[in-house]
């Protein structure tokens, strides 16, 4: 059905609908959609799977979860209030300080009350007549409302591996993804750990340290570069407080909201000594300076990610004492940078541990899980415990495992069949009235950056409607297509989409996602909201609105 045809059913009046408005997910984008659209007056359900707030940072509890941006730039930043009394205790907070920080603001904005937990949202299905949604949780519960939300995540979607015999296995296992929330004890256990990550790279650091023995089993490597975490003195937190309009300002200005933006010159530009210094200095830097920081050529110029690659590459060699495990740890199927760099802390020096064992299991694939460990093709193992780092179906994967169906009863899975095609990643054709945060398509990056001007755009067009005592909203097809030439537009050229990782479709543990497809936009975040103020600033005509 088109936006045209959608427009011509009768809206149920408000007061005959449970909500205005459902949120799916009690996460950074959740958690602020509610408090936004409570401004607005409107009445507002968030169902939520956890039995808590915090999304990513509710669910991802494994040994060495933390920030890989600042801390002080990977928070909410609508509150000066809440800037001033929350302090940071490291430049790069871990999962329990940042999952302590989420509650700390439901708490503040009171915004439990509108919570629903244990509530995992099981079909949400838009009902022509009426103009609404109708949203059915596991339990069996139903709700309408006018409008639905949906806030799950572009990396919430957990999956195991194609492996035999998992459920076979008698010993503790668990996925990143679903940590439980006791404390998990390593201490004199034979460990493996599945998948090389960025979940995968923090967890191994950690388990090390206290571990009888660890077995990494490892299919594709990934270049790493180390965090340099750090604590914050009370000096430095006072300078962060004094800079925070800075500091969100630079996150503004820079090409995906990090605090870090390319070097204005090449790689080739300068003298092989300026350009080794200049990459000592990066990986010396905090953070994500090396990947969002180094020469602006670095992600475009196959010759020039492969000079950058080298100098990590020769890093890896110089802090692994074995030549043939170090090897085995240096990616040759991308570039450094192409994927998203997993940060680390003494990452490459546990494999000089006599008690860690470094599998690749390209070279000897893991046949089957059994009772008391595994099996490859070459030999077979016992442990105590298995974690399976095997990470989450991305970007699509969280709004597959719900039912979701818009006009005429077409699946949102079915419609993506075919591509991604979205208009600036917040609606999709055929659903009317459904808003996505963070979806395909919107600029990614620093994600609470992303996740505050996504909040912000939705709740001023849900203003804008309010006002006009307007019930529905779909993109036209004409807008779909010219943001959809755009995205493709800004993917040309660049060496990332040239690779099988989470950010261009592929995950080889799910059905139908062994080809790349255009799963992100990779263009520029300021590029991407002057388009979304163009579209509010014009009255939202890309849109039809009724």
């Amino acid at each position: 059905m088109s936006a045209t045809q959608a427009t011509n059913g009768a809206a149920k009046p408000a007061h005959a609908l449970d909500y205005d408005v459902i949120i799916i997910g009690a996460g950074i984008s959740g958690m602020y959609q509610l408090l936004r659209l409570r401004e607005l007056g409107m009445r507002v359900r968030v169902l939520e799977a956890g039995t808590g707030v915090g999304g990513t940072w509710y669910w991802n509890r494994y040994p060495g979860a933390r920030f890989d941006s600042e801390s002080y730039s990977y928070q909410y930043s609508f509150s000066k209030e809440l800037l001033d009394e929350w302090s940071w205790s490291e430049h790069f907070a871990g999962q329990p300080e940042t999952l302590r920080y989420l509650n700390h603001v439901a708490d503040k904005f009171d915004l439990r009350k509108d919570i629903q937990f244990r509530s995992r949202v099981k079909s949400a299905h838009y009902q022509e007549a009426s103009r609404s949604w109708k949203v059915s949780v596991e339990d069996g519960s139903a709700y309408s409302a006018r409008f639905l939300i949906t806030a799950v995540g572009p990396l919430s979607a957990p999956t195991m591996p194609r492996i035999a015999g998992v459920e076979t296995f008698k010993g503790e296992s668990y996925h990143t993804g679903l940590w439980p929330h006791h404390p998990v004890s390593f201490a004199g256990k034979r460990v493996a750990v599945i998948g090389t990550g960025a979940t995968g790279v923090q967890t191994i650091q950690e388990v090390a340290k206290t571990v009888g023995h660890l077995t990494v089993f490892q299919r594709t490597p990934n270049w790493c570069k180390p965090l340099k975490n750090g604590k914050i003195s009370d000096e430095e937190q006072k300078r962060i407080k004094a800079s925070y309009d800075e500091i969100f300002k630079r996150c503004d200005e820079t090409y995906s909201c990090f605090l870090h933006t390319p070097d204005p010159r090449r790689t080739f530009e300068v003298s092989s000594e300026e350009r080794e210094a200049f990459l000592e200095k990066l990986y010396d830097t905090p953070g994500f300076g090396m990947w969002q920081g180094n020469f602006r050529d670095m992600l475009t110029d196959r010759e020039a990610n492969k000079v950058i690659s080298e100098f990590v590459a020769n890093k890896i060699r110089q802090r692994v004492k074995d030549p043939k495990v170090a090897e085995q740890l240096i990616p040759r199927n991308h570039g450094f940078g192409t994927r998203r760099v997993p940060m680390e802390t003494k990452y490459y020096e546990v494999y000089n541990q006599p008690n860690v064992e470094l599998v690749d299991i390209k070279e000897t694939p893991i046949e089957q899980i059994t009772s008391n460990g595994l099996k490859t093709s070459d030999r077979t193992f016992e442990f105590d415990m298995i974690i399976y780092a095997t990470g989450f179906d991305a970007v699509t994967g969280s709004f597959d495992r719900i039912d979701i169906r818009g006009a005429g009863g077409v699946g949102l899975k079915e419609k993506w069949r075919g591509g991604i095609e979205t208009f600036v990643g917040v609606q999709v054709a055929g659903f009317p009235n459904m808003m996505m945060l963070v979806g395909p398509h919107t600029a990614l990056g620093n994600i609470p950056r992303s996740i505050e001007y996504n909040v912000d755009w939705v709740a001023g067009l849900l203003g804008y409607m309010k006002e006009r005592n307007l019930t529905l909203a779909e993109a036209k097809p004409e807008a779909i297509d010219a943001w959809t030439d755009f995205v493709r537009e800004k993917a040309e050229g660049l060496l990332s989409n040239e690779i099988d990782s989470w950010m261009t479709g592929v995950n080889l543990n799910v059905d139908g996602k062994s080809k790349r497809i255009l799963a992100r936009y990779s263009g520029s975040a300021p590029e991407y909201r002057a388009w979304c103020n163009k579209v509010a600033a014009e009255g939202y005509k890309d849109l039809a609105l009724a």
